[in-house]
């Protein structure tokens, strides 16, 4: 199994159909709730291409997409430390950090290191001295918190990003 991992920094047409097509998949059992939906995770998509420090891996096995993760800097006035529900420490938000927003793989390459793999590649040149990310501590029973946990990431705080989304833990680790 050969896995080619590419980037992008801005969002091209391909690249968003590719995603879609990917979150769809990987997504399935959940697409019937609000927030899970291929159109309301489009328009995060888009509204997070904008933002500054996008970059995007894709992963392809014989052109086919078969995972993601993506992500944007975060910085001290980002809305992504308004919303954590405890008060955060003094400083904590004073260095930029990557906000990883969505990671994802189709059932047929999970645990075979591919997730692990694009995540790494997304981190491989980012210049941030810490990356975050949520999980729905909920997710495979626990397992997927679990292992990002193995990929030495704590969690600090929760939050929930609209009422239609779970409950999140925030999670970090250095970069």
């Amino acid at each position: 199994m050969t896995i080619e991992l590419r980037h992008h920094t801005n969002l091209t047409v391909r690249a968003r159909q590719d995603l879609l097509d990917v979150y769809a998949d990987v997504r399935a059992p959940l697409l019937h709730l609000a927030n899970y939906r291929v159109q309301t995770f489009a328009e995060r998509l888009d509204r997070h291409a904008t933002e500054p420090g996008f970059e995007l891996v894709l992963g392809y096995d014989s052109d086919v997409p078969i995972g993601y993760a993506y992500g944007n800097t975060a910085d001290a006035d980002d809305r992504y430390w308004k919303r954590m529900t405890e008060p955060l420490p003094d400083g904590f938000t004073d260095t930029p950090v990557l906000a990883i927003k969505e990671i994802g793989v189709s059932i047929p390459w999970r645990g075979t290191g591919t997730a692990r793999r694009i995540h790494d590649e997304l981190l491989a040149h980012r210049t941030e001295d810490r990356v975050t990310l949520m999980v729905n501590p909920l997710a495979g029973d626990g397992k997927v918190q679990a292992l990002y946990e193995a990929w030495g990431y704590q969690a600090f705080n929760s939050q929930q990003p609209s009422p239609d989304s779970p409950r999140l833990t925030a999670m970090i680790r250095p970069l």
